[in-house]
């Protein structure tokens, strides 16, 4: 089912056959101007994605539905899923004991930066692939976007990507195709450097 808990918030929805899961609205250390939700609008495909209760643990591991029902599950929704870590990772630990393995995390690589310590091992064994958006070629670009709350979140986010590839998950970053100022040859080319998959993205695209 698309929906549960209070006022039939969309905890868990479908695209391309992958089951997402919308943990949160808060985004801790960013404000991304090209965010939809910066901007107005709370809907991904269908659904509206605006969160009136935090999910519980046992309400995400309904809404990822059974082994073999999807793909694959992903947590990512309209906020960053890291802000709840520890939800998170119950959340994934109990999906494995059900037999659901393939699961990712999108994420904006700043869950280093906002505990003060690598967490990047803890999420990569449990969640075997990470996609982090990697968004900017260098600092200033980065900033102009993404508008960090606090000061050296570009760096942070790339230790977060080193750390989490070197503890074994399948790494790829992302950056976004049409926005001022970014050039997508260069990403592509720290993805190289950091040995990691690199993906290029479109405007409102949060797959």
């Amino acid at each position: 089912m698309a929906t549960s808990g209070l006022e039939a918030d969309t905890i868990g929805y479908t695209l391309n056959k992958s089951r997402y899961l919308n943990v949160t609205n808060r985004c801790g250390m960013l404000r991304c101007a090209f965010c939809p939700k910066f901007n107005g609008s709370w809907t991904v495909s269908e659904y509206n994605m605006r969160l009136r209760h935090n999910p519980t643990v046992e309400e995400l591991v309904e809404a990822a539905g059974e082994p073999g029902e999807y793909d694959e599950v992903v947590f990512c929704g309209m906020g960053e899923s890291t802000t709840r870590l520890d939800v998170m990772l119950e959340v994934a630990r109990r999906l494995r004991a059900k037999g659901i393995t393939k699961l990712r995390l999108n994420t904006n690589g700043l869950a280093n930066q906002m505990y003060g310590r690598d967490v990047a091992p803890e999420i990569a064994a449990v969640i075997p692939t990470i996609s982090v958006s990697l968004n900017a070629q260098d600092e200033e670009t980065y900033n102009r976007h993404c508008r960090p709350r606090y000061p050296g979140a570009y760096e942070s986010m790339l230790g977060f990507v080193k750390s989490a590839h070197e503890a074994g998950a399948d790494v790829t970053v992302t950056a976004v195709d049409g926005l001022p100022g970014v050039d997508i040859a260069a990403c592509e080319a720290i993805a190289r450097k950091l040995g990691v998959k690199f993906r290029r993205r479109v405007l409102d695209d949060l797959v």
